[in-house]
């Protein structure tokens, strides 16, 4: 069976000849430094994935986009009210930053070929706001958010439906299988839960409805990156086709997510963090762990990985031992 044909069974909640493994982590020091102010971190990225391709021989491959993730829109980037997200444009379709992502897709489309699938990294525009926004963005969306809901709510409109076109282009012609869809719930603030969780699904829905129009093989990440917590119950209904959280910070089992989202196929399992057997453990203490993740999820709709991106630094055998002897388990 190839890879392709392989990963495709467990997307399709069939029974597959072993459970396969899906591993990733950023190529640049600083991912989130805009690359068209540093062009550099580009050729680091595609380098990175090169290499990481030939060295793990990977089931599938997500790709990382280390250097986009600052959407380029002014007001976005630098509101000092929420009401100057009012003035939030889209880029329109052939901005430098959509046209250097579908060239970034083509040129890594053409290392692997249809050797595997691959899901291009796509972030939800709350996410993004953050990424712009630097390291008080968490307490300047909730207050944005308090001060006038709706402005914060145009603003991701327009950037999830510039998201759409990116992805529209990303997989038409940038060669990319899929999207890998990064989101979460937002936190903080004086505004309810539902408002700022139907600020979140809404345009959520929006990215995730058009991917699965040109692709029937989508990844939902709740990202649970550095502690963030999510109520996992507002991803339920969510139309993807795979699930990945984080199974250590939410506290939820790879099995217990598999029953939470209705049987869906799931991925995950390990601790993304140097703290984790993945990234300090022997080769026993890993086959142990990967042993122990399968027997209690099952192996059926499974592919194993870990919370979030691992450390740059991680010993790639520690991701190869995964693989055996009991991710390789014939399904029964």
């Amino acid at each position: 069976m190839t890879k392709t044909a392989l990963l495709k069974r467990v997307f399709d909640n069939e029974k597959a000849e072993r459970t396969p493994v899906g591993f990733w982590f950023h190529y640049a020091e600083d991912e989130k430094e805009d690359g068209f102010k540093n062009p550099a971190i580009f050729d680091i990225n595609i380098e990175g994935h090169k290499k990481f391709y030939a060295e793990f021989k990977p089931d599938f491959v997500k790709i990382m986009t280390d250097g986009f993730f600052v959407y380029p829109d002014e007001a976005f980037q630098n509101a000092k009210k929420a009401a100057d997200l009012r003035d939030v444009k889209s880029i329109g379709e052939n901005h430098p930053w959509i046209e250097k992502q579908v060239a970034f897709a083509k040129t890594l489309a053409d290392v692997w070929g249809d050797e595997v699938l691959s899901f291009y990294n796509t972030f939800a525009p709350a996410a993004l706001f953050r990424f712009a926004r630097g390291g008080s963005a968490e307490e300047t969306l909730a207050a944005f958010i308090d001060e006038d809901a709706e402005a914060v709510g145009y603003a991701f409109n327009v950037v999830a439906k510039d998201t759409v076109t990116l992805v529209n282009r990303i997989i038409r012609e940038g060669g990319a299988s899929g999207i890998y869809y990064s989101t979460q719930d937002i936190s903080g603030g004086k505004t309810s839960k539902r408002t700022r969780r139907i600020l979140v699904e809404a345009n959520d829905m929006i990215v995730l409805n058009a991917a699965n129009s040109l692709s029937q093989y989508n990844i939902l990440h709740i990202c649970g990156y550095a502690g963030h917590r999510n109520n996992l119950a507002h991803f339920i209904d969510y139309p993807a086709q795979i699930v990945n959280w984080a199974v250590t910070v939410e506290g939820v089992s790879l099995g217990q997510g598999k029953k939470l989202f209705r049987n869906k196929p799931i991925i995950g399992g390990f601790d993304n963090t140097k703290n984790g057997v993945l990234y300090r453990g022997s080769r026993e203490e890993i086959e142990a762990e990967t042993e122990r993740l399968l027997v209690e999820s099952g192996v059926k709709g499974v592919i194993l990985g870990a919370d979030c991106t691992v450390p740059r630094d991680i010993d790639i055998q520690h991701l190869q031992w995964t693989r055996t002897p009991f991710g390789c388990l014939t399904t029964s």
